[in-house]
């Protein structure tokens, strides 16, 4: 059975700064099955996003913390040369300094929402830099979610970084303390979004959690879907 995601598939469909909006996007879209990328700032994650879908699916922002949307697409999966639809939600980041009060409030109140109304089938992708894992602002985003209802893998990027051997086994001794202090936490990675390594492993989890959950839902149609270009 093969399986993989469908290389320059992914299309944009909304851009959301209002709670409201992402309330009304989940009403509408109860059986939605997707995965959702969210971590600190500039931990690459935009960088993974178009090395997993395809050069310029998501934007960069040359100050972190700046992007404060929820942009949301949607992307083909094959199987058996066939082709299953889900959506991918690329959250903005959090940690952030450079922002005003009203704009890290407005970032809560989005992603309050956004993570209460998620339907138990998004999987959670956590991005964090091999270089300074489970930081401050890390450990206070899994106290925010609170993740009763979502599963979660943890990805460590940016491991090209990491060049001295002692600092990669350093990392690596994390994994038991972060499984088990994060029980949501199903799967973790080491890869680089740069040089691509390690990026199928997390592909092929992706594609077999996507596959698990179209199989037990109502399959979603792009006929339900209005697009709308960025």
């Amino acid at each position: 059975m093969s399986m993989e995601i469908k290389k320059g598939s992914a299309k944009f469909i909304r851009a959301y700064d209002k709670p409201e909006q992402i309330q009304k996007w989940w009403d509408s879209n109860p059986q939605a099955i997707g995965i959702a990328m969210v971590g600190r700032s500039n931990v690459g994650k935009s960088s993974l996003i178009n090395t997993m879908f395809g050069a310029k699916t998501a934007k960069t922002s040359k100050t972190p913390g700046r992007t404060q949307k929820i942009n949301i697409f949607t992307f083909e999966f094959m199987k058996d040369e066939q082709e299953r639809l889900f959506y991918l939600y690329d959250l903005p980041g959090y940690g952030f300094a450079e922002v005003n009060k009203g704009m890290k409030k407005n970032w809560e109140l989005l992603m309050g929402t956004f993570f209460e109304g998620l339907n138990g089938k998004t999987l959670l992708l956590n991005l964090q830099d091999a270089r300074h894992p489970n930081q401050k602002t890390d450990q206070q985003f899994y106290d925010y979610i609170n993740a009763k209802w979502i599963e979660i893998f943890l990805i460590f990027n940016k491991m090209d970084k990491l060049k001295k051997q002692k600092e990669r086994a350093a990392l690596n001794k994390l994994k038991p303390a972060i499984i088990k202090e994060y029980k949501h936490v199903k799967q973790i990675f080491f890869l680089s979004a740069q040089s691509k390594d390690g990026v199928e492993p997390l592909e092929l989890a992706i594609t077999s959690y996507c596959n698990k959950i179209w199989d037990a839902v109502v399959k979603p149609s792009l006929d339900d879907i209005e697009i709308t270009e960025r």
